[in-house]
Parts: C-alpha cells; structure tokens; sequence
C-alpha cells in the first residue's frame, strides 16, 4: 500500500500562484507504478482530473488548465503540481492519486480558493 498526502492549499487571489506537494508514504522505486496525477473537486461538481505524469515522463493537462499548470514529481516519494495564474473556477479541493500494478490510492485532498 501507498499513503498519500496533500499539501500547500491556501486562499489565494485570482491571478495568484501556489504550488502543491503530494509526499507518498514509499518511493516510487519500491513499487510499479504507471502514473500519478493530481484531481479536483469544487462543490456540487464531479473530480476531474486536472493533470497527470506517467513513469516515463509524458504528461497531461485539462484543457481549462494547460499553460498554467505544471506536474512535476522527482520519482521518489514527492509530486508536484505548480498553479499559477489561479481563476476564481480553479477553487476546489485538489487531490493526489497514483495507479499502481493493480491499484489507485488517493490522497485525502487539500482546499484550494481562490478569491475574485
């Protein structure tokens, strides 16, 4: 098993930056993993993903988010997601999640707000 767990959600002003981390409980080198991506979910809406790197780099954005987003991970034990230029659309809570040989662990989310 993997535990995954968020952090770096604030509130933040439209047009702001943040930056979330998502720590694994093991190394990326311990278990097969074919990738990890990070989601979100804003009240009365479904998760969507919002982007996502597979173990040989390749990544992927939602379409809402492209050339603001950056994922990011060091393979390790660490993914990254680097959000700038933040709109008021993009409050929600933003979880971690990998998918492994045979499962998805999700992480328990971290609050992103971004105030007009």
């Amino acid at each position: 098993q993997v535990q995954l767990v968020e952090s770096g959600g604030d509130l933040v002003r439209a047009g702001g930056s943040l930056r979330l981390s998502c720590a694994l409980s093991r190394s990326m080198h311990s278990f097969t993993f074919n990738h990890v991506g990070w989601f979100r979910q804003a009240p009365g809406r479904q998760r969507e993903v919002v982007a996502g790197i597979t173990k040989g780099g390749n990544t992927n954005y939602l379409t809402s988010v492209k050339g603001r987003f950056t994922i990011s991970t060091d393979y390790d034990k660490t993914v990254y997601l680097q959000m700038s230029s933040l709109y008021a659309e993009d409050t929600a809570v933003y979880y971690c999640a990998i998918v492994t040989g045979g499962s998805t662990y999700w992480g328990q989310g971290t609050q992103v707000t971004v105030s007009i």
